[in-house]
């Protein structure tokens, strides 16, 4: 079955895949995130995930949060530096409720005071339980270093002091400003038909505010690598290596994916676990990360170790993308890459609630939907040469920021 877009007469845009399953899978997803957080408004973006389940004019947070779960489905929400995304996986029956329930939090949610004091503990509790887990805290310092300066290296969450000083006033604005027509995509995967899925988003969303202006991000304009080193009390010493990035429309984004995937992918074949874990036993966690956005990306290793192997760890990593800038991968070896990535995304597509999530962010970001087909010709076309050029950007060694957690033992 094909994807079925269309795009109601304020902007929104719909996209849906119909299936033969009892379960449905639904979400609203909205383009903005934590970047287009203005001054004073940092953390506001994930804070509104949180209290957008608290009240609207006709319900209390008891009963939004009961109309999915009551008929067994599940509701849930979460937010990135770009996006903002509201979901239910429910019963196929239950379409009419889920897309009611979602058009009341986005349009009639009246944030209680009340509530957004209360909300602020959790929220805060939510930053420092971050800071009992150093892998994940690592990573967010490190974005903060390589985006230095710009709104993408604001923490998601935001930071105590300034969650403090969220008002109701300034949630509202955000909303007002960020939830519009033309930056709202709803993404459905399930047994319904489209025609009658249309009507269903016109009936509840025809009140949501057109406004669609484009809106201006502001663009990286100068990198400059750091070299970080901070004592911390934990048992292994963690470290981040890595680089600025392509952008997701860039053309070398596919090239670096697979490249990152050779390198320190999900496989227990990758480059550094085989040449870090499993040749010498230095780190139980060693991977890779490429994360593309709209106007930038970054890319990282992150690994963990114990602060004896730290140094001999660092150089293995070094000596491994060295290999990959030099030498050139082989027919076979390319095939094997190409095979393994394909594979992976095949297995994700599995999901039908990741093909939900994949398909709005596909329509809200490039306004279509990329077929498996289409994926698998742009994995085929990478090439060797394209390979080992990127290799050489992304890996160059005076362009690599370092971040250091040392354990003080």
């Amino acid at each position: 079955m094909k994807y079925q877009i269309y795009t109601l007469p304020n902007g929104i845009r719909l996209v849906h895949k119909q299936i033969k399953n009892e379960v449905a899978h639904c979400g609203l997803i909205i383009n903005t995130g934590t970047r287009d957080e203005m001054d004073g408004e940092s953390g506001i973006a994930h804070f509104i995930e949180h209290i957008i389940f608290k009240g609207t004019k006709k319900r209390k947070a008891y009963h939004i949060l009961n109309r999915i779960e009551n008929v067994g489905g599940d509701l849930n929400a979460y937010t990135t530096k770009e996006e903002t995304c509201i979901y239910a996986s429910f019963l196929k029956n239950y379409y009419d409720r889920s897309l009611e329930l979602f058009s009341d939090i986005v349009i009639n949610s009246v944030f209680p005071v009340k509530e957004i004091e209360k909300e602020k503990d959790v929220v805060i509790d939510e930053i420092n339980s971050y800071k009992d887990s150093p892998s994940e805290e690592i990573y967010d310092e490190f974005e903060e270093m390589i985006f230095h300066d710009h709104p993408l290296e604001n923490n998601i969450l935001g930071t105590p002091e300034k969650v403090k000083k969220i008002k109701r006033e300034k949630v509202l604005n955000f909303i007002k400003r960020n939830y519009t027509g033309g930056r709202i995509v709803i993404s459905s995967v399930g047994d319904i038909s489209f025609a009658r899925l249309i009507k269903m988003t016109e009936k509840y969303f025809s009140d949501v505010s057109e406004n669609n202006n484009s809106f201006n991000r502001s663009v990286i304009k100068k990198y400059k690598p750091i070299y970080r080193s901070i004592d911390k009390n934990t048992y292994l010493s963690h470290c981040c290596i890595g680089n600025i990035a392509y952008r997701r429309k860039d053309p070398k984004r596919i090239p670096l994916i697979l490249l990152n995937n050779i390198l320190g992918g999900p496989g227990m074949n990758s480059r550094l676990n085989l040449a870090v874990r499993e040749k010498y036993g230095l780190t139980y966690t060693i991977e890779s990360i490429y994360q593309p956005y709209s106007d930038t990306g970054i890319f990282a290793i992150y690994l963990g170790t114990d602060t004896d192997y730290l140094d001999k760890t660092i150089k293995l990593i070094k000596s491994e993308m060295t290999k990959l800038k030099e030498k050139k991968l082989g027919v076979m070896q390319l095939h094997i890459a190409k095979r393994q990535l394909r594979g992976q995304h095949a297995l994700s597509m599995e999901s039908p609630l990741n093909e939900m999530f994949l398909m709005g962010k596909s329509i809200l970001r490039i306004n279509k939907v990329n077929t498996i087909q289409e994926i698998y010709r742009k994995i085929e076309d990478v090439t060797a040469e394209e390979l080992m050029n990127i290799a050489n950007e992304v890996f160059d060694s005076t362009m690599q920021s370092i971040l250091i957690y040392k354990a003080r033992g």
